[in-house]
């Protein structure tokens, strides 16, 4: 056969096409191609039975004895909140003292999961198992927010009895304690003390002189009245002395009185200004039936007076606590003449003879009624005394001669001491 023999540079042969594949026919291009689809559709399916199977299969529970049922995974506080807390009322928001500040301020409400309390601030986090027993109930009382501060601690007071004269032997002086405070009532509860305070104490003695004399003092209540002159007369006459429980709201009327029986060597004191029965009075009104007693006094004989006796011997330990710092002493008696019964001249004059001792102080009047029974059993009542050798003094000197009775109570000059202070009245 003849070679044909390529030239060099000629063209190839061409090649035949490969025939397009039929519209339908199977393709390992197109089996790649709908691969994608495929596995997103069956990721998807997966998604959504997985977003069912989680967040929204209902699942069966118990609340408080029925049957419920919930989405799956749903929280202890969506479902309260969901059931409108299963009509569970709340609790209360109580003050440190226990008052109720806010009806609905308390928990919400109360949940016990199979059989386990669970605490409030658990209830978003928490979620409710398929299956659960809750039970839902009132909610728990909470008390109000607080806060510790360093306050003064308030010194208490000690009142002694027995005795005739009453005075502060020991005045109160505050210490520290820490207090919890509630933040919206402004309660105070003690939480501990720091430094101790040092309490008020009010002693009550009988005089009871020292060395050989016997001393006894005779006192007057109720003036000054028309009655006063003539028991001024006859302690001149007799070269006596007595202790004078004045009203201050007799002052006015008999002025002049008071002015006498200063001069006369004799103790004026106070009968508060309108013999009230003191512990029944609030505070500034207490005060005040001192002070207005003192003011008239001071004002009528030049002297201002700081030993009293309070009407009917009434001044208890919350009133040394309300006004302790305006007096010296409170002086009560130890024989009591039983004058404003009027059981005659005779009779007053037994009641001081027959009790006498040295030390007494003797309790009659001057004011406050018909006082003739007074004035006549006065001179055999001196008379008497001296007989059994008594000297006649006032209440101040017959405290002087007792030493257990501090210079200021006796002088009628005391003071509350700087860094003191009385205690809260009750």
């Amino acid at each position: 056969m003849k070679q044909e023999t390529k030239r060099a540079g000629a063209p190839a042969p061409a090649q035949k096409p490969h025939p397009r594949p039929a519209a339908g026919s199977p393709s390992g291009a197109a089996s790649t191609r709908l691969a994608p689809f495929a596995v997103i559709g069956l990721a998807v399916c997966a998604v959504l039975a997985l977003c069912y199977w989680n967040l929204w299969r209902p699942v069966p529970i118990t609340v408080n004895g029925e049957g419920q049922t919930m989405l799956v995974n749903t929280s202890v506080q969506a479902l309260l909140e969901d059931r409108a807390f299963f009509d569970a009322p709340p609790g209360r928001l109580l003050s440190l003292g226990g008052a109720v500040l806010d009806e609905a301020g308390g928990e919400r409400c109360t949940v016990r999961m199979n059989g386990e309390e669970l605490a409030s601030s658990r209830f978003a986090d928490t979620k409710v198992p398929e299956g659960a027993e809750l039970e839902v109930s009132a909610g728990a009382d909470r008390t109000e927010p607080s806060f510790e501060q360093t306050v003064a601690a308030a010194p208490g007071i000690t009142m002694e009895s027995g005795g005739a004269v009453q005075f502060v032997s020991q005045w109160g002086v505050p210490g520290k304690k820490v207090v919890t405070v509630g933040e919206r009532s402004g309660e105070t509860v003690d939480k501990e003390i720091v430094q101790a305070p040092v309490d008020m104490v009010v002693s009550s003695l009988n005089v009871k002189p020292q060395g050989a004399g016997k001393y006894i003092a005779l006192t007057f209540d109720d003036g000054p009245s028309g009655y006063t002159p003539d028991i001024l007369g006859i302690l001149a006459s007799k070269g006596a002395k007595a202790t004078f429980f004045n009203l201050g709201s007799s002052e006015a009327r008999y002025a002049s009185y008071a002015k006498q029986l200063v001069d006369g060597g004799h103790e004026l004191a106070s009968h508060t200004n309108a013999h009230q029965y003191l512990p029944d009075l609030d505070a500034p009104s207490l005060r005040a039936e001192i002070t207005s007693a003192a003011d008239a006094i001071e004002s009528a004989a030049g002297v201002r007076p700081q030993m009293m006796r309070a009407p009917y011997g009434a001044f208890t330990a919350n009133d040394w606590a309300r006004a302790g710092d305006l007096i010296s002493c409170n002086v009560l008696w130890n024989i009591d003449t039983l004058d404003w019964k009027r059981p005659g001249a005779a009779a007053i004059t037994s009641m001081v003879l027959d009790n006498a001792f040295n030390g007494a102080i003797v309790l009659m009047h001057d004011g406050g009624g018909n006082r003739a029974q007074d004035v006549e059993a006065l001179p055999g009542i001196i008379d008497g005394l001296r007989g059994a050798g008594y000297e006649l003094v006032t209440v101040s000197e017959l405290m002087d001669k007792d030493d257990r009775f501090p210079d200021a109570v006796v002088e009628g000059d005391v003071a509350m001491p700087e860094g003191a202070e009385l205690p809260p009245a009750a």
